[in-house]
């Protein structure tokens, strides 16, 4: 008679701590999800992933904790919200990678991608120190904390090349929220304007040809005193608390100062403002909220709009079109959204976030030709922008493949993070004939008669010009 040698099989066991950390802190059960995959397969960046967003979930469903928090994934997030918009349990998964990243880092993992990380604590050393984003000391600082893995002369002809277009100041301003906001006289009959760090260094033509056109449909736009930058993708990533702080305070100054409306040209911007409300609404940051009050009361009574939601509601398509005097006839146009300005909708409150079109019928009433194509939010890796911009340059270059492939002339854009992957980068792409990426705002100030200056096409690093004196649309 032979023994049996067979061993009992072990028991499985699920160690449920990480998934109820998560639970706890950003209210998101991980145990909804059942792997439809679709995070995963609507992910722009799942191939530079070593784990992939679905088993991740997974993971910590099970309670592997080493993977879940010791994985690429979570910093590699663009934080672009396709998963978070399409997962059909409504979980918030970007948000669920941002917690992961914070874990890591409180348990003593090393940080799987450490530019990301450092980018995150320099941008908000920043912050710290002048209000807003400074873009310059920002990128000498990871120059000199990546120099063991990165080329100090790399994107150093970016650098040049925006240095030279006057785009990138070499002083920062030192800004503080004012302790005591007055009321602005015009305030009602008025929308605030939140510029944003960019419009003031590498989105100028933005910032000018705003304003110009604006001014020339009689929507007045005032900039209250004393804003500071929102935080970004950096505070959401490192600080959930100064994710909330930091748009609640612009948020007080703007409705102290008489305000009902913000307008914001930057999609980061608006979508952090955004979700600020949003997180006020559902309940969270109640502590916050309550410090903040003493200094920065907020009755929650602004309402947050994008520039392109704006003036397609208070000004429309037809009466834009009335005041066209040069149509951009025979200029084909594709819309770029980009992540942010649409997703995720119960915090955008955008009803077609997939397929948004209120950029598309403003230039249809330009005269333009406006044509159809299937990347209008997909992302172009702005987060990565300093820290991985092989990247970028993937993620855009095959944006912009795609918009000549569907046979424009030029990229219409809302954001000032897209327009720099888009434009700025377009010659490191090595692509053959760079296509002109121009703010929607540029294009109407042109369709509008207003003096080119207006336009602030000198500060296109892809030059337009040639095409639009081709197109008829300037002079030759």
């Amino acid at each position: 008679m032979t023994e049996n040698t067979q061993t009992e099989p072990q028991p499985i066991t699920i160690n449920p701590d990480l998934a109820k950390r998560i639970q706890d802190e950003i209210g998101q059960n991980v145990y909804l999800c059942y792997q439809c995959v679709k995070c995963t397969s609507g992910c722009p960046l799942n191939e530079y992933f070593d784990w992939q967003p679905n088993q991740i979930m997974r993971a910590v469903q099970l309670g592997q904790e080493e993977i879940a928090l010791d994985s690429k994934t979570p910093w590699l997030c663009a934080a672009c919200q396709t998963c978070s918009t399409r997962c059909p349990q409504g979980l918030d998964i970007t948000a669920i990678m941002e917690f992961l990243t914070r874990e890591a880092l409180e348990r003593g993992f090393k940080p799987q991608i450490p530019e990301v990380d450092r980018f995150n604590k320099a941008f908000m050393r920043e912050l710290g120190l002048w209000g807003r984003s400074y873009e310059l000391g920002l990128m000498m600082e990871l120059k000199l904390r990546n120099i063991r893995t990165h080329s100090l002369m790399e994107d150093m002809d970016l650098g040049v090349k925006v240095i030279l277009k006057n785009k990138m100041p070499f002083i920062p301003k030192r800004v503080r929220a004012p302790r005591k906001v007055k009321p602005i006289p015009k305030a009602g009959q008025a929308v605030a304007y939140y510029p944003g760090c960019s419009l003031h260094s590498t989105g100028k033509e933005f910032n000018i040809s705003t304003l110009a056109v604006c001014e020339a449909l009689d929507f007045e736009l005032i900039e209250p005193q004393g804003w500071v930058c929102c935080g970004s993708s950096a505070a959401h990533r490192t600080d959930p608390e100064a994710a909330l702080r930091l748009p609640l305070q612009n948020l007080s100054i703007i409705e102290q100062s008489g305000f009902s409306e913000v307008t914001m040209p930057c999609a980061a911007c608006f979508n952090r403002h955004k979700a600020a409300q949003y997180e006020i609404n559902q309940g969270h940051g109640t502590q916050t909220v309550k410090e903040l009050a003493k200094d920065f009361p907020y009755k929650g009574t602004v309402s947050v709009s994008s520039l392109t939601e704006a003036i397609f509601r208070r000004i429309g398509p037809k009466d834009v079109a009335n005041k066209v005097k040069k149509p951009l006839s025979g200029l084909k146009v594709v819309c770029y959204y980009g992540c942010l300005m649409t997703r995720p909708p119960q915090v955008t409150g955008v009803t077609h976030y997939e397929n948004p079109t209120e950029m598309d019928d403003l230039m249809t009433a330009l005269g333009a030709e406006v044509l159809d194509w299937s990347y209008k939010t997909t992302c172009c890796g702005a987060a990565h922008s300093l820290t991985r911009p092989d990247i970028v340059l993937n993620l855009s270059a095959n944006l912009i493949e795609h918009a000549r492939q569907s046979g424009a002339d030029v990229i219409a854009v809302a954001c000032p993070l897209c327009h720099t992957n888009l434009d700025a980068r377009q010659f490191q792409m090595k692509l053959g004939e760079p296509m002109p990426v121009l703010y929607f705002t540029q294009l109407m100030s042109l369709a509008l008669g207003l003096p080119v200056k207006s336009a602030a096409l000198d500060k296109n690093l892809v030059d337009p010009q040639h095409l639009l004196k081709r197109k008829g649309i300037l002079p030759v």
